[in-house]
């Protein structure tokens, strides 16, 4: 019995399958875009907010190129699992493609004369494009927040904790960034803090021109910076040229 246990294979993980998908196994690779259809197809709704039909959508098509590019560029290093990382390329695909799509329309609007009484006023269309632009902008800064506020669990940290332990003045801002850019710059530093989900001050204090009591003080703070340079986040590593 027990050798016929150990007889069983155990299926590889969807981790383990997308590693086999790097290595070139085609069939695997076929059988997840196959097996993910729906996945895509929600990740994609998400988006539109509409339904999406695969058959006859084509953001799903952009949807679907999306995973596979995800399969091909997942690092399990970056610490986020492979259908968060996922659902983040497919949505930022689909965003680039809709704002391409608005791109070619809008421009011919604008330099055909306009003959037609009833044709759109210019300005307005431009108007209405900066408006939809900001619009798909706020959207995408509300994803990069929720998935940071997921990710911040996984630390046992919160917004609102975050908020009372940051520090109030620029230079301590500076130093705690500077800190957590020193921890993810090694990659020994930086394996420790995504499996332990702490920050090894031990390691740390002979890196950084920082005391002890310091980096005790803002280990919080550095962590989420750290989180966040980890990520897959355009607006909020923006947002953090800004903090110092």
């Amino acid at each position: 019995m027990i050798g016929h246990r150990s007889a069983i294979k155990e299926r590889p993980s969807l981790e383990q399958q997308v590693t086999m998908v790097q290595n070139g196994d085609e069939e695997i690779q076929n059988s997840l875009l196959q097996a993910y259809q729906p996945f895509i197809a929600k990740s994609v709704s998400d988006v539109c907010k509409r339904y999406i039909d695969p058959q006859t959508d084509d953001e799903f098509s952009i949807g679907l190129l999306a995973f596979n590019e995800a399969m091909l560029s997942y690092s399990a290093d970056k610490g986020s699992s492979f259908l968060s990382f996922a659902r983040l390329v497919v949505k930022r695909r689909v965003i680039d493609y809709i704002r391409q799509e608005k791109n070619k329309s809008a421009p011919a609007s604008f330099d055909e004369p306009l003959e037609d009484a009833q044709m759109e006023n210019p300005t307005e269309i431009t108007a209405a494009k900066f408006v939809y632009s900001n619009e798909l902008d706020s959207w995408y800064r509300r994803e990069e927040i929720k998935d940071l506020q997921a990710k911040l669990k996984e630390y046992k940290l919160s917004f609102e904790e975050l908020t009372n332990v940051s520090p109030k003045h620029r230079d301590a801002r500076e130093s705690a960034i500077h800190v957590a850019k020193v921890l993810f710059s090694c990659d020994n530093l930086r394996s420790y803090v995504l499996q332990k989900k702490k920050i090894p001050i031990k390691h740390l204090i002979n890196r950084v021109d920082v005391s002890k009591k310091t980096l005790e003080r803002n280990r919080k703070y550095i962590l989420a910076i750290f989180i966040i340079l980890n990520g897959d986040y355009i607006y909020l590593k923006d947002y953090l040229k800004g903090l110092g």
